[in-house]
């Protein structure tokens, strides 16, 4: 079945406040549409901001408590009277080009991981044990490599 065939209404907005490297916001918009789509959402809202380090460390301190950068935050503003789901998302893009450099793949890539990665949180998926863990990164790089990134969490450094 197609996504026109299906009758999924979503709202995507993708805001890049960041010089850090070109973004792709059509394949950013792509994965987020498949990743709802994997999971039945019909309906969906889902704000993404690219940021740098500056503002994903406000962010962190702010939500968090903690005066670090970190790569992804992600919140579910669903509203439980409404039938579509309402997710933002900030990715660091700075923090993706430095480890896209280690790992030996593109930022695109990494960037990918990270907005998958914040939207399974919002699906029911946590990292918090290493079975967790596994668990979660095998589904992004199940995503990840049906959008053509490949898999970016277990890529081996070159």
């Amino acid at each position: 079945m197609s996504p026109s065939e299906n009758h999924s209404e979503y709202d995507v907005r993708i805001s890049v406040d960041t010089d850090a490297f070109p973004v792709d916001q059509a394949n950013l918009y792509a994965l987020i549409q498949h990743t709802l789509e994997q999971f039945g959402l019909r309906q969906a809202a889902v704000d993404v901001a690219v940021v740098d380090d500056a503002a994903m460390t406000d962010l962190h301190t702010q939500y968090f408590d903690s005066a670090e950068t970190t790569d992804v935050i992600s919140f579910d503003l669903s509203d439980e009277r409404q039938q579509a789901r309402c997710f933002e998302i900030i990715v660091n893009a700075r923090q993706a080009l430095r480890q896209a450099r280690q790992r030996g793949h593109s930022p695109q890539a990494e960037l990918a991981l990270y907005l998958v990665h914040g939207l399974l949180h919002q699906l029911g998926y946590d990292d918090q044990t290493e079975q967790q863990a596994r668990r979660m990164h095998r589904m992004e790089d199940q995503i990840l490599r049906h959008s053509g990134c490949g898999s970016v969490y277990y890529s081996e450094p070159k």
